[in-house]
Order: structure tokens, then sequence, then C-alpha cells
């Protein structure tokens, strides 16, 4: 489950769902879009200690162009896609 004890406030992205019942190994995806979608600085930190790097860049390959806001957009495409 997502521990709120270990991160950052993170139920409101997640209103539609019980977040006791989220666990992080089987919705993955969900999580990554949501957190990096409207997370602040701390928050977007957040999956990169619970999921590797490469499965967060993988997201952001994939997905961010169509479910990314500007700047985090932009800011996770330099930091992750340009190296």
């Amino acid at each position: 489950m997502i521990c709120e004890r270990h991160s950052p406030p993170l139920a409101p992205f997640f209103q539609e769902y019980n977040i006791s019942k989220l666990t992080p190994e089987k919705v993955a995806h969900t999580i990554i879009e949501r957190v990096l979608q409207f997370g602040d600085r701390a928050e977007i930190e957040w999956p990169f200690g619970v999921y590797a790097q490469e499965q967060v860049t993988a997201w952001v390959k994939r997905f961010g162009k169509d479910k990314l806001p500007q700047p985090h957009r932009e800011l996770l495409e330099i930091v992750l896609l340009n190296n």
C-alpha cells in the first residue's frame, strides 16, 4: 500500500481509490502518472525512491507527452531523456 508515513501526502491524487489498498507494485502506472501529473517538487521525487529510474523513465517516454502538464513534462524530459 502507499504508506503515508513514508511518503508525501499523496491521497488527494487518488480520491476515487481506497488509498490503503493501492500497492505500488500492482498499480505502478497509475501511481507514477498521478504523482508526476499533480505533484510538487518533493512529491515528484517520491516515485524515484519506490521505482527504478528506468521504470519512471520508460513511463515518461511512453506517456509523458500526452499525460504530463508543463513544466513537469519539460523538466522530466530534460532530466531523464537527455542524458
